[in-house]
Parts: C-alpha cells; sequence; structure tokens
C-alpha cells in the first residue's frame, strides 16, 4: 500500500440503507524540517518521498539557491535535518516560522508578510506553446495519480517538457507539497527547471506561482482558477499562467 493511503472503516449512507465497508483515505502527518538543529519548520504532509519534499522545500522557500548547496538531507521518521555543503551558511532564523504549515497553507505561520515573497527569478516564457500540448496535460497526468484514483482526496503536481512529455509527477494532501515534492526530484537532474510547465490539479495560489519562479519554471497551469495576487505575480515574473484546463480549452490569465 501507498504510504499516503491508510485503509479506514466507513458506513455508507444512501437513502435509507446502510452499509459497512473498507474504504481507503489520504494520510496526513507532521514532518519536522531542521537546519542546524533549528527547528524551522513544520509541515503537515502525506508520508513518502519525504527527502524530494524537504529538498524542494529548502528550494522554493529561498534556504538554498542551487541543490549542489545542500550535502544531504538526514533523518527519519517525520524528522529531518537539512546539511548545507561546504562553505555555504544560513542563518536558520530567518527561515524559522512562527507556527506549523497546515496542509492547506504552505506560507500560514511565516514571521511577516516580506517572508512570504521570496527571491523568484524571471523567467523566459515560451513565445509559442500548441495548444494540443495545453489540452492533453491533464489527460497525460492523470493514469499517474494513483491515490487519487484510490481516495479522491489528494493533489498532485506534475512537470513537463514543452512538448508535453511527462517528465515526473508526485501526489500530497498540500497542493504545495505536491509542487515541493515534484520541484525536489527534478532539481536531481536539472536546475533551474527552464524549458517546462508546473500542472497542478487544483487551483493555482501565490505560493505555487512564487515556489515555480524560483525554480524557474515558465509555464504553470491548473485545473481549477488562480487567485488575483497568483496572477500578479505570474504577470511580474513574465510568466504564462493557465487556469481552468479542462478537455475542451482553458483560461490563459498572462
Amino acid at each position: 500500500m501507498n504510504d499516503a493511503v491508510v485503509p479506514v472503516s466507513v458506513t455508507r449512507v444512501r437513502g435509507d440503507t446502510t452499509v459497512d465497508a473498507a474504504d481507503h483515505v489520504v494520510a496526513e502527518e507532521p514532518m519536522e524540517i531542521r537546519l542546524a538543529g533549528v527547528p524551522i519548520a513544520v509541515v503537515m504532509r502525506s508520508p513518502g518521498d519525504d527527502e524530494n519534499l524537504v529538498l524542494g522545500f529548502a528550494l522554493t522557500e529561498g534556504i538554498i539557491l542551487s541543490p549542489d548547496e545542500l550535502a544531504g538531507v538526514s533523518g527519519a521518521e517525520g524528522r529531518y535535518e537539512l546539511t548545507l555543503a561546504d562553505g555555504v551558511t544560513v542563518d536558520p532564523e530567518q527561515f524559522r516560522r512562527n507556527l506549523y504549515a497546515s496542509s492547506s497553507c504552505g506560507v500560514c505561520g511565516k514571521a511577516s508578510i516580506d517572508a512570504v515573497r521570496v527571491t523568484a527569478r524571471p523567467v523566459r516564457a515560451p513565445l509559442h506553446l500548441p495548444t494540443d500540448v495545453i489540452l492533453d496535460l491533464p489527460r497525460t497526468m492523470r493514469p499517474s495519480q494513483a491515490a487519487f484514483e484510490t481516495t479522491g482526496g489528494i493533489h498532485a503536481a506534475a512537470v513537463f517538457d514543452l512538448d508535453g512529455n511527462l517528465l515526473d509527477l508526485y501526489e500530497d494532501v498540500g497542493r504545495h507539497n505536491a509542487v515541493d515534492k515534484v520541484v525536489g526530484s527534478c532539481s536531481r537532474r536539472m536546475w533551474p527547471l527552464k524549458d517546462t510547465i508546473l500542472m497542478v490539479s487544483g487551483r493555482v495560489s501565490f505560493e505555487i506561482i512564487q515556489k515555480a519562479g524560483v525554480a524557474g519554471i515558465p509555464v504553470v497551469c491548473g485545473i481549477s482558477a488562480p487567485s488575483s495576487l497568483a496572477i500578479e505575480l505570474g504577470r511580474e515574473l513574465g510568466m504564462t499562467v493557465i487556469g481552468f484546463l479542462r478537455d475542451d480549452g482553458y483560461n490563459l490569465y498572462t
């Protein structure tokens, strides 16, 4: 069984009929991230692929500027330590959150609103991205969403090349965690993630655009709507932002 999926007992009520049955739900557990022995965040996530999540978190939060600034990630059972490469110095206090980050909000608990806007790089969106490539993204993505197929309650984030080929996909109870997992995984092979497309299974929030910008991703697509601040930041970074991407069309916001 996938670590992100937990078996449960359920009573199904349909009209006047009740039936006891076995079911599955998405797992949600806390994970502590430490830097130089200092706890900097507690993230509510679906267990599994934790090292990719920690690496992606370190990158998209601006703790490190590239994967080679991190010597490694150590730990287990929900407690992980970032070990910086030789010569790299980071003050953990500047990244320390005053609250835990829930699965629904990755920026909740940051000490100040100024800390929300980490350094995101201007990107160069492709001059032309064929409509058929865009429309195929959800269809290509869906067969790889195994935990969603089982639970119906988990987010996915996928990275594609500009031809629409799926490079990587991860699922998590938090959509920002799914983005961190896929960024962390892809960063082991290339950095920054230029000439790629990020596709998310839900809405496009400010922090998803922020994380994509830090990773150098020029195109972000979502099944649902973007927020006003996501559109504003996408425009500022020169990013293509697409929402309501369905089989028959989409909305182009920037």
